[in-house]
């Protein structure tokens, strides 16, 4: 199979020593030998050690969410405000700036706009702006950002760190980010780069679907490279982690799991999600409106029987399908209505056998593809082909289309994962 061909070729970029070097544009923060600690520091930890030292004396602006908590769950805001650090704004990302049913949100005013423990206001820049305003920055000395990335592409928090820079860099106030781990792993890339013609909110750089960055990392690339709108860059710095290992998936840091977004409860969710997001791009329904999303695919017109037995004969790796009919229903904390609300669907459910073997995207192209077979009239694409969006071109239309087999398709993204993997080591923090 082509999907280990290309797990394997990745591993072959991964270099054995990884050298320090300097950055035109950036800086690495030097950090104290945790080696002897037998756990992960995120950079929210490390500069806690350095008793806050990056951020004493200054009036800083935060992007921060529910995730932005230390390895004893105590959240960043709290950390601040214990130690005199003056927050005057607050940015909050798509979910915003706590999940639904996260504790803080209890604490918050009438006036929803102001955080309790901070005093500062809150602005989302995933609804009415996606730019910080102007005055937002007034008076601000340096903007902080810590956030747990998911390490796929349709994630939009990259994209909102990004439009900050770029606003930042028109200010001339710099960034400072503190890293958090890769949660699916940081030497296994997967999926095609975005074609330009193709970037949007959920695809604004050109990576593959599952990149294989720390948040750090990322955002060094985009700033060291000029990936900013109009090749803006900011004075940026990076806290890195300790002790964190390019191999590690995130229940192996010893760091405590908050969800990342709502409909992502676990790990095993979020690996799913990698490859089963391409699904919102069809009206097949995720697994929303259940407590399985992304773990559960179907439709009223599918029969989970036809599709389980000919997604059997492609002999996927680390993954059992069984049959399944369920009810999305309308959830607490829901911000969309799920497709086919109330409506039986049938479809089939996943699960994970060997997370090593498991090629989430392999996984959720065969299943568009065979379902197409399957149901021609039935099938349909997402509006606005907003599948193009998520893939990054319109190549998995096209093929689908064309009606080649399923295993045709990962190796027409193998070389842009090769390409990008070799690429992507000068930006490598471990």
């Amino acid at each position: 199979m082509y999907d280990r061909l290309i797990k394997v070729a990745v591993l072959l970029f991964v270099p054995i020593f990884l050298f320090a070097q300097e950055y035109r544009y950036s800086k690495i923060e030097k950090i104290p030998d945790f080696s002897f600690a037998p756990y992960v520091f995120t950079g929210l930890d490390i500069m806690e050690q350095l008793d806050m030292a990056p951020l004493q004396g200054k009036k800083i602006a935060v992007l921060c969410n529910q995730t932005s908590v230390n390895r004893n769950g105590i959240h960043l805001l709290d950390i601040l405000a214990s130690n005199g650090i003056k927050v005057k704004t607050l940015f909050a990302p798509e979910f915003g700036l706590f999940g639904s049913g996260n504790k803080r949100l209890k604490l918050f005013t009438k006036e929803k706009n102001i955080d309790p423990t901070t005093g500062a206001k809150i602005i989302d820049l995933f609804g009415k702006h996606i730019y910080p305003p102007e005055e937002s920055l007034i008076g601000i000395d340096l903007i902080l950002v810590d956030i747990q990335d998911t390490g796929v592409r349709y994630s939009t928090f990259i994209t909102t760190i990004t439009k900050i820079m770029e606003t930042a860099s028109k200010n001339n106030i710099p960034v400072l980010i503190l890293d958090r781990p890769n949660p699916l792993r940081g030497d296994v890339i997967d999926g095609p780069v975005v074609r330009p013609a193709y970037q949007s909110f959920e695809g604004y750089h050109l990576v593959p679907i599952r990149h294989g960055y720390t948040i750090g990392e990322f955002i060094l690339m985009v700033n060291e490279m000029g990936w900013a709108k109009d090749l803006a860059r900011v004075d940026l710095t990076v806290i890195p982690m300790a002790n964190w290992k390019r191999d590690y998936w995130f229940n192996e840091t010893g760091l405590p799991w908050v969800q990342p977004t709502p409909d992502i409860s676990d790990l095993e969710t979020l690996l799913a999600f990698s490859g089963m997001a391409l699904l919102k791009g069809t009206n097949l329904n995720t697994g929303h409106g259940t407590d399985k999303p992304y773990l559960r695919i179907g439709a009223p017109w599918l029969s989970g029987h036809h599709l389980m037995e000919k997604l059997n004969a492609l002999s996927l790796s680390g993954v059992r399908f069984s049959v399944i009919k369920y009810k999305p229903l309308h959830r607490q904390g829901m911000k969309f209505i799920p497709l086919y609300l109330n409506e039986i669907c049938n479809g089939i459910e996943i699960e994970i056998t060997d997370r090593n073997e498991f090629d989430p995207l392999a996984i959720s192209t065969a299943i568009i593809i065979t379902t197409k077979y399957l149901y021609p009239r039935e099938f349909q694409w997402a509006s606005d082909n907003y599948i193009d969006r998520l893939f990054g071109s319109n190549i998995l239309r096209t093929f689908t289309a064309q009606g080649k087999p399923a295993d045709y398709l990962p190796p027409l993204w193998f070389h842009d994962i090769l390409r990008f993997s070799e690429f992507r080591q000068r930006f490598y923090l471990y």
